[in-house]
């Protein structure tokens, strides 16, 4: 935007009419006519496009485009696996060029659309040649699991009501016999109940407990490693007095939480509370005096505080994406400069002062090379030393990793004070590239106990404030100078209290299933409501319930201008008949989100409606309604229900759908294809994305790479088989085709692969000698001299060797090994057919997921509980689904549950 932009004054925003008259009403269904069937949102795109020109669909002016490029992958056999591949993941984002102006007529079609990559049969675990379209497939899996759920519902409620029946006096029992009627009616009625009183909003999600649970039960600590079928996990283990001796001390004795819901109800969250404290990161050390920027290829000096940013600046120099970023750039030279003028600016060698005023002519690259050097040489280090350091590390900071939370021994998360440096972000933070400034004690205040000892701060420093707050779960907080937000120390996540935040999130999407089609039938019936901010709730609770959408807040003026549902302006939302839309923006942490959705006809006609002149570019398409309206509007149905809660429940709802039907079969790696693929399922269905990963390419190089040298493999083999029988004999059998140089591959590809085995071979040896010199050394042994490991080189030299008669020869490949025959050879090649489909598969299987939050269903929205009934229902170790650290975090979940749970 140009400086003359900036001083035009701002328009006034357009409002949507209060009220919609039948006329216009009529008048939209004649344009958008509807067979009256209700369908379920779809999405029919998972990624980006390209050259998008659909009413400059632009994301307050910071859309990125994608190329989409093609990959053909072949079987072994020659046959395409997959003819049609986007690829585009390894090519860096790009500023998208704007397009037409916008029109007011927003159903023009699409023009120039590169279709974005679609949801295939393989990427949900079906197979590819079933008549139905995968979309259409989809869909109906949709609708079926919505039905469950109506089903579900209403069943629920009537067991709880049955229950409460035979604990209320008669009159009671009568007075709640309202609760399964819609809202709508409800709120007509003169005896409506009166609104729940709003909930205290706390630092987690710990409402009161859906249910009162048994007391806690005190077992001794067992290490749970793969979850097996049956009831083992929740006996108590008996240990041996003997051992307990042996060991020193008694084990500390297992707090089952889950077990003891009776305790935290209400907003105190400890009783007693000791740690010590936080640490600090090592202060600046200034540069050696032969490492200096150049401004204008002058070596200049600085002050500490302002070579402190230039380092920051030039040791990141090998990161192109964030130095070569306009926006980064800018800001870190803003706030270089400020600095630098603070300081007196820089001086050359004689002392005389240089005024930096362009960051074209500072050069950075001295400060990287002397940063490169010391990453190397600590890179190479032997593993004893890099072994020492790290204990070294973990003894100064053993102290602060642990806490006394109500006298039991909890681990803290994050105990570390973040060092100064530059703000990446995420996305396309405006603020990337803004220095952040070292954290002094003076702004850091600490929660603790009365009783216990207030940690002491650094020599010649005090703390900001010393607090008592137990209805804090925070052990000390500061306010960083970026965003102005607060950062918080907290206990880890395998701590009780992160624990009991994931139960009750996830009990809460519990709850939500006996008022989950009440609330779909209401905002169905709300969706044709003649008053415009009740048609226009609840249309953002159908795209929240159906796309996942965020329900979005709203920006001040220092903050990114991320969207959600309720924040959505004209730009962010393209309308394709017939009841196709685009949604286009910056969603959460600055990172595009792009979606091609299918919609209920109602639902694409009031869009329409919101976005219906004078409303323009800027202009919000929900402009009478706010997330805190939205949020308490959902209240009413259930206590502490919120926007959020839906991603939870729809994902886990449909995995519990899922795996009810499942029939996992075969090996474990078959049954654990099978939950990836109700994963794979979930996260299509629930709409869950992700950015490429800017490894991706790299990544998919790689596989290719592997593939290519299986494929140079069974070439040999094959010329080996000609240098056991008669050529002519073998290629009239064979054919010439099957013995030559594989497709993609020519003469200057196989020369740089002979040199990288020779290489790689090399490598590993060098690795394997330098191991086992380690090992002695630690044992106190002679360490193998040079000699030894000149002679075991000796084998890759013979390789390099063996491949140079080889190309002198013209190709010729003798036979290998011991008592080689043609049949051994062939063997060798069917075993090679196989590793490569394989990989082909895993890359394609990758390919396919590269936009598909498995990671983020599978751990933030699906019950871990569920995941832990399927490892126990099919045979299943738990570590084929959780990694340690999440097998820490969700170990009540593993200690929770038998397979007969249900969500």
């Amino acid at each position: 935007m140009s400086d003359s932009e900036d001083d035009r004054p701002l328009k006034a925003k357009a409002k949507s009419k209060d009220v919609i008259s039948k006329a216009e009403d009529a008048a939209m269904d004649k344009q958008i006519p509807t067979n009256g069937h209700v369908n379920p949102g779809i999405s029919i795109a998972m990624g980006p496009v390209t050259d998008m020109e659909v009413n400059k669909p632009i994301s307050n002016g910071h859309t990125n485009g994608i190329s989409n490029g093609k990959r053909k992958v072949s079987l072994a056999n020659g046959k395409s696996y997959k003819d049609d591949s986007d690829s585009d993941d390894d090519i860096p984002l790009q500023k998208k060029r704007k397009t037409d102006t916008v029109s007011s007529d927003d159903d023009i079609p699409l023009k120039k659309v590169v279709k974005p990559p679609k949801v295939t049969a393989a990427m949900v675990g079906e197979e590819s040649d079933d008549d139905v379209p995968i979309g259409q497939k989809l869909q109906l899996e949709k609708e079926k699991i919505e039905k469950k759920a109506a089903k579900e519902a209403k069943a629920l409620r009537r067991k709880d009501k049955t229950e409460d029946a035979k604990r209320k006096p008669k009159k009671q029992a009568e007075s709640d016999e309202d609760d399964d009627k819609p809202l709508i009616k409800k709120q007509k009625n003169a005896t409506v109940k009166k609104e729940a009183k709003p909930i205290k909003k706390e630092e987690f999600d710990d409402d009161v407990p859906l249910k009162k649970k048994a007391p806690a039960k005190k077992v001794k600590k067992e290490v749970v490693s793969p979850v097996k079928k049956g009831k083992t996990t929740s006996k108590v283990k008996q240990e041996d007095k003997s051992a307990d001796d042996e060991e020193g001390e008694d084990e500390e004795e297992e707090y089952r939480w889950w077990e003891d819901q009776a305790k935290g109800d209400g907003t105190v969250k400890w009783n007693t509370l000791e740690h010590n404290g936080v640490v600090f990161p090592p202060e600046y050390e200034p540069l050696p005096k032969h490492v200096k920027m150049l401004y204008d290829k002058t070596p200049v000096t600085m002050k500490p505080d302002a070579e402190e940013i230039a380092y920051a600046f030039g040791s990141m120099l090998s990161s192109a994406h964030n130095v070569e970023n306009p926006t980064f750039r800018k800001n870190f030279f803003a706030d270089f400069k400020d600095m630098l003028d603070e300081t007196g600016h820089a001086k050359d060698k004689d002392g005389n002062t240089i005024k930096i005023k362009q960051l074209e002519k500072c050069d950075f690259q001295p400060i990287f090379d002397h940063v490169d050097a010391e990453r190397s040489a600590k890179k190479a280090l032997p593993a004893a030393d890099k072994k020492k350091l790290k204990a070294e590390k973990d003894e100064k900071e053993a102290a602060f990793m642990y806490c006394m939370w109500d006298g039991r021994k909890q681990k803290v998360g994050n105990f570390r004070v973040e060092p100064p440096g530059l703000f990446r972000g995420r996305g396309e933070h405006p603020k990337t590239g803004k220095f952040k400034k070292r954290v002094t004690p003076e702004q850091i205040t600490i929660n603790i106990g009365k009783e216990a000892m207030v940690p002491k701060p650094p020599d010649g420093h005090s703390w900001k404030e010393v607090k008592h707050d137990k209805e804090g779960t925070w052990l000390a907080m500061w306010q960083e100078n970026i965003n102005g937000a607060y950062k918080y120390v907290m206990l880890a996540a395998n701590s009780d209290i992160k624990g009991k935040s994931d139960f009750k999130k996830f009990e809460k999407a519990r709850e939500l299933k006996k008022h989950i089609d009440t609330i779909r039938k209401d905002y169905h019936q709300e969706l044709r409501s003649d008053v415009m901010a009740t048609r226009q709730r609840a249309t953002a609770v159908y795209l929240i319930d159906q796309f996942a959408l965020r329900a979005g807040n709203e920006k001040g003026e220092e903050e990114a201008d991320t969207v959600g549902c309720c924040s959505l302006k004209f730009e962010h939302v393209t309308l394709r008949p017939l009841e196709t839309v685009i949604f286009d923006f910056l969603g959460k942490d600055s990172i595009r989100f792009y979606d091609e959705v299918k919609v209920d006809a109602q639902v694409f006609k009031n869009l329409k409606l919101f976005k219906r002149a004078p409303k323009t570019e800027g202009d919000e398409i929900f402009d009478r309604l706010t997330t805190s309206g939205l949020n308490k509007h959902l209240s009413n149905y259930m206590q502490g229900l919120t926007a959020k809660v839906f991603r939870t429940y729809n994902a886990s709802w449909t995995m519990a759908n899922l795996l009810r039907d499942m029939k996992a079969e075969g090996t474990i790696a078959d049954k654990v294809l099978a939950y990836n693929a109700a994963n794979r399922k979930v996260a299509i269905l629930c709409n869950h994305k992700r950015t490429v990963a800017a490894t991706h390419g790299a990544q998919m190089e790689k596989m290719e790479g592997r593939i290519d040298g299986l494929r140079y493999q069974q070439y040999r083999l094959k010329q080996q088989m000609l240098d056991l029988e008669t050529p002519a004999k073998l290629k009239k059998k064979r054919g010439e085709a099957y013995f030559a140089l594989p497709e993609g591959l020519d003469e200057e590809w196989v020369a740089k692969h002979q040199e990288a085995l020779v290489e790689e071979t090399r490598d590993k040896i060098r690795k394997k000698f330098e191991k086992e010199n380690e090992k002695l050394a630690a044992e106190g042994q002679k360490e193998m001299k040079g000699k030894e490991l000149e002679e075991r080189m000796e084998v890759a030299d013979e390789m390099e060797a063996k491949f140079k008669r080889e190309n002198k020869k013209g190709g010729k490949i003798e036979a290998e090994g011991k008592g080689p025959t043609v049949e051994k050879l062939e063997a060798g090649v069917e075993k090679l057919d196989v590793r490569i489909a394989t990989l082909k598969i895993q890359s394609e299987d990758r390919e396919s997921n590269k936009e598909v939050a498995l990671g983020t269903s599978k751990i933030n929205y699906i019950d871990p509980r569920l995941t832990v009934v399927f490892s126990k229902k099919f045979d299943v170790p738990i570590e084929r689904f959780f990694s340690k650290t999440l097998r820490e975090k969700f170990d009540w979940a593993i200690k929770s549950v038998e397979e007969d749970w249900e969500f």
